[in-house]
């Protein structure tokens, strides 16, 4: 059988960028007066322009969008068209309150992933904006050849530049019209054409690929103007699950926009810092960060977000680290309605990271119009810490426990370290560390257990002292309790704490159904594990574990197995999976299924015995371990 190619496709694509110069300064001076004039600029000059040159909006992405063309000579005529005009409406503005544009252009090999398109023919295009002065154009060498003579242009060449991420030096233009030439601009009765709809309505043939047009303006306008950028909106028909009756959000992993690999860790800890702030008020139902890490990397719309997971509001963005200063792009969306409820871009140090988050928070409250308490206020706006160096270093920590590997499970634990020393009131960092011995404990990571498991209780023990405000403190010390002390009525205590304070956290939920289920406390336990995989839809084979596993000595044995076998479909290693759906098989009388479990559980582990098992488990009621003991070696396991 022939294997199936899913590579993306590529096309050549020309792409233009462009940025607004000193918009963050014009909206600080006055920001209602800059909206209505970029609004008004929009309507009356920007959008027909592109019209009239057979645009397309792509999408919109970071503080820009991306228009498609049908030729260089018509999306190079369109920047050209927008600098004039830009130009001669300065002319009798104020220096202050001038709108002007950089824009860089590139024609190159682009990756296509649906309507959207990516690679370094995209990423030219932005370093020439980067590069260019306010109000002039800069294009790359292909965009100079490919233009020729085509358009009464003059050239100056700038040479090679070096610039960040790319390989080869990019050898640079800037391009101006001739003295005394006129570009007249062509009829501006249409509106830019939106996604998809291209193909059916271009009127000239396509020869060496499409031109794709990065215009930042748009985008900026669009944010601040809901109304103008939509989105396919998202059908409660097809959504999975059953929408919540508060308002519902994910947030997605924020794009690493640096160039530099190293910074993902960073990019992904201010996604996480976000959905953990938003998550502490009841007043929202807040997607778990397992799955709204399922989308990281992948080309999603706003609209199968949405609908895979059940929610109605989605913010995304990007992230970008360049020495101290860090920008951040970020937009609110509502997939229902399919359009934009916010968007901005934030501009700090790093310094002033922790201010950036909240500021990120609070305009989603603001947004959706929920009123707060003084108690539910201060929870968005708390702070782990207040060493941004300390932050960075649990950052790090948190990146590579969440690998769960030996060697990152030890790294993490260093980096937590760091973290402490830096700040030795950082409960957080402490409560990580504690998790890092648990799983060398659990694992067999360690060569001194007893070690391991005495450090997790101290570390647990120490953050707890420290804040015991914090639902993450709070599970910790849970979690610590059921799995090293095996004191459960304690540990569901404080995993029912950790959910007071965090109503959103499907770990916790999670946590303490698998302690009532070990309680007996059966019915409980099924319905808190179903509001942790409603929280987190992709959640981890252990939640789907848990809950086939109260089913299992509730008695519904039938109810069980699916579940145990998407346990197993998620995790086919995960030994505790094979060994419930083994004993479950056994109630129903299909030997021939336990059997076969059976030896998965033998190939997974060759020296398991049923006796030696049972010992590390933390069953506390007899009757539990006598049903499991009996099945098991009924399904022929030693």
């Amino acid at each position: 059988m022939a294997l199936q190619d899913t590579r993306l496709p590529r096309r050549l694509a020309a792409i233009l960028q462009a940025d607004v110069v000193g918009y963050s300064r014009m909206m600080e001076e006055d920001e209602a007066g800059t909206l209505a004039r970029l609004r008004a600029l929009r309507h009356d000059f920007i959008d027909p322009t592109i019209g009239a040159y057979h645009g397309r909006v792509v999408k919109l992405i970071g503080d820009g969008a991306l228009v498609e063309f049908p030729s260089v000579v018509e999306a190079v005529s369109c920047a050209i068209v927008i600098q004039q005009g830009m130009s001669e409406r300065n002319q009798d503005s104020p220096m202050d309150r001038r709108i002007e544009f950089r824009i860089g252009i590139n024609l190159g090999d682009v990756l296509v992933a649906g309507d959207d398109i990516y690679g370094d023919g995209v990423n030219v295009a932005a370093r020439l904006e980067g590069l260019a002065e306010p109000g002039a154009i800069w294009i790359s060498e292909a965009v100079h050849t490919a233009i020729g003579n085509k358009l009464p242009l003059e050239f100056d060449d700038l040479g090679s530049r070096d610039v960040k991420n790319i390989r080869q030096p990019v050898r640079a233009y800037r391009v101006r019209l001739k003295p005394g030439a006129v570009l007249q601009p062509a009829a501006v009765d249409a509106a830019p054409v939106s996604s998809g709809a291209y193909l059916k309505r271009r009127p000239l043939p396509v020869v060496a690929g499409s031109i794709v047009v990065v215009v930042t303006v748009l985008a900026m306008l669009a944010w601040h103007q809901p109304w103008i950028a939509r989105e396919e909106p998202a059908s409660i028909a097809r959504m999975a699950h059953a929408l919540p009756e508060i308002p519902s959000i994910a947030v997605l992993p924020f794009s690493n926009m640096s160039g530099d690999p190293a910074e993902e860790y960073f990019a992904d800890g201010l996604t996480e810092n976000i959905i953990t702030s938003l998550s502490q008020t009841p007043k929202l139902f807040v997607i778990a960060r397992n799955s709204a890490f399922t989308y990281k990397g992948r080309p999603v719309r706003v609209q199968q977000v949405a609908e895979e997971l059940g929610i109605r509001y989605v913010l995304e963005g990007s992230y970008q680290r360049s020495g101290d200063q860090v920008r951040v792009h970020a937009q609110f969306i509502d997939a229902l309605a399919g359009h934009h409820l916010w968007a901005k871009r934030f501009d700090v140090v790093m310094s002033d990271i922790f201010t950036l988050q909240d500021q990120v928070t609070q305009k989603i409250v603001a947004a959706l119009r929920i009123q707060l308490t003084e108690q539910e206020r201060k929870r968005l706006a708390r702070r782990f810490t207040d060493s941004y160096e300390a932050f960075d270093y649990f950052l790090r920590g948190q990146a590579l426990y969440s690998r769960f590997t030996n060697e990152d499970n030890a790294r993490s634990r260093v980096m937590f370290e760091a973290a402490t020393d830096l700040d030795p009131l950082f409960a957080w960092a402490y409560g990580s560390i504690a998790l890092t011995h648990v799983e060398d404990y659990r694992a067999g990571w360690s060569d001194r257990p007893d070690w391991s498991a005495e450090q997790s209780v101290k570390y647990a023990e120490k953050a707890l002292a420290l804040n015991d405000t914090l639902p993450q403190t709070q599970f910790v010390r849970g979690f610590v309790y059921l799995q090293i002390e095996r004191r459960f009525e304690d540990a569901g205590i404080h995993a029912k704490t950790a959910i007071a304070l965090d109503p959103n956290a499907a770990d916790s939920h999670a946590l303490l159904g698998t302690i009532l289920s070990y309680l007996g406390q059966l019915d409980e336990s099924v319905r808190l594990i179903q509001k942790a995989i409603r929280l987190n839809p992709h959640a981890p084979a252990r939640y789907f574990l848990t809950q086939g596993r109260s089913l299992f000595f509730r008695g519904d044995y039938e109810q069980a197995i699916p579940l145990l076998l998407e346990a197993v479909n998620r995790n086919p290693a995960y030994l505790l999976s094979h060994i419930y759906l083994a004993a479950a098989y056994v109630q129903i009388g299909s030997i021939d299924e336990a059997s076969w479990e059976s030896a998965e559980i033998t190939t997974l582990a060759p020296e398991f015995s049923v006796d030696t098992w049972l010992k590390t488990q933390p069953i506390k009621i007899p009757s539990q371990a006598k049903l499991l003991i009996e099945n098991l070696r009924k399904a022929g396991l030693p």
